[in-house]
């Protein structure tokens, strides 16, 4: 089946859309990090559900550990695993999250001590948030190929408000808003209506 086709439309009550936005919690990290913006809710260093550094290159809690579970991700996709895809790209969502968390951390920590340590980290932050962004477009993509858009909306939703609509992935992610039928104005004004997915979307095949 390829989802460049047209997708059936889906109506959402607004109980259903709150349901569905409740199924995934939010993203803490911004990829625009203003000056005075409020700070990433903390990390429970006791919760065994979060990823910890190990100061290895291989470490789960690196980008080479994110990075890995995105090429995985990418073979499962390969392979129609969309299960086994989901898993992944949620796991690298995790690990991109919190290095971005942690990075924002830091940059504040050294604001008005060492701007040049302070700039570095908060660099170290716009990266991460953007790759765990990029992950985050994957899942949704994903999720649309299992025919579950009450997944992949709320997601959808995050990364507009995460990276500006006017920002690259922030189209993307509100055409595919516009291909499910949970919005109905196109943008930007008079744009197509109908994405060309890249060559690694999961949209392609089925």
């Amino acid at each position: 089946m390829n989802l460049s086709a047209t997708v059936p439309i889906f109506r959402f009550t607004s109980l259903a859309v709150i349901a569905a936005l409740s199924l995934l919690s939010p993203v803490n990290a911004q990829v625009n990090l203003p000056s005075g913006s409020s700070q990433p809710q903390p990390i429970d260093p006791n919760d065994p559900n979060n990823l910890r550094p190990t100061g290895q290159n291989n470490s789960l809690l690196s980008l080479e550990g994110g990075k890995r579970l995105m090429t995985e991700a990418g073979n499962a996709v390969s392979s129609q695993n969309y299960d086994a895809a989901a898993k992944k790209l949620q796991e690298a969502r995790t690990v991109f999250n919190q290095l971005s968390n942690f990075y924002q951390e830091l940059n504040s920590s050294f604001s008005g001590i060492d701007n040049r340590v302070a700039d570095t980290q908060r660099k170290k932050a716009l990266e991460t948030a953007q790759m765990r962004d990029e992950a985050t477009y994957q899942l949704a993509l994903v999720h649309r190929a299992q025919n579950k858009p009450e997944l992949a909306v709320p997601l959808l939703i995050q990364i507009v408000k995460s990276q500006n609509p006017t920002r690259d992935l922030g189209k993307k992610a509100y055409q595919q808003l516009l291909e499910l039928g949970f919005v109905d104005a196109p943008f930007p004004k008079g744009g197509s209506s109908a994405s060309s997915p890249s060559p690694s979307s999961p949209s392609q095949k089925k």
